[in-house]
C-alpha cells in the first residue's frame, strides 16, 4: 500500500502567452476559478485554478529553454466533475467552443468532451 489518497493536481507548463489562454479557457469556458498561489523559492510563476476550495490545476509559465512542449506517453484527457450541465452548455455555447456529447446510462451521467488550447482533451462530467 501506497498511502496515496487521491490525485493532487494536473499542472500544465507552457509559455506565458499560452498560459494566459488556458487561464482564460479554464475559468471562462470550463468554469474553474483562480485562488491563492504559494510563493515558491525557485521563484516560478504561474497561476492555480480551483474546483471550490482545492486547486485541481496548476498552470506555470514556462522558463527561458522549458516552453517546449514535453512528452506526456499515453495521457488522453483530464475530467473533471461538474455541475449545472444546462448553464455549462449555455456557455459554451455562447463561446462558439466544438464539443461533443456522450451518456453513460449505467452511471447516469452526461459528458462533455472539448479541448483546451494547448490541444489537451479535456472531459466534464454531469451526474443526472
Amino acid at each position: 500500500m501506497t498511502g496515496v489518497r487521491g490525485l493532487a493536481h494536473a499542472n500544465i507548463r507552457a509559455p506565458e502567452a499560452m498560459i494566459e489562454r488556458l487561464r482564460r479557457f479554464y475559468i471562462d469556458v470550463v468554469g474553474l476559478r483562480e485562488g491563492p498561489r504559494p510563493a515558491f523559492r525557485s521563484g516560478s510563476r504561474g497561476h492555480w485554478l480551483y474546483a471550490g476550495e482545492t486547486d485541481v490545476l496548476h498552470l506555470t509559465v514556462a522558463g527561458p529553454g522549458d516552453a517546449v512542449p514535453t512528452r506526456t506517453g499515453h495521457l488522453n484527457h483530464l475530467a473533471f466533475a461538474c455541475t449545472d450541465l444546462d448553464v455549462t452548455r449555455a456557455r459554451l455555447d455562447a463561446s462558439g467552443l466544438a464539443y461533443e456529447v456522450d451518456g453513460v446510462d449505467e452511471l447516469g451521467q452526461v459528458q462533455l468532451f472539448l479541448t483546451d488550447p494547448s490541444g489537451l482533451d479535456i472531459e466534464l462530467n454531469f451526474s443526472r
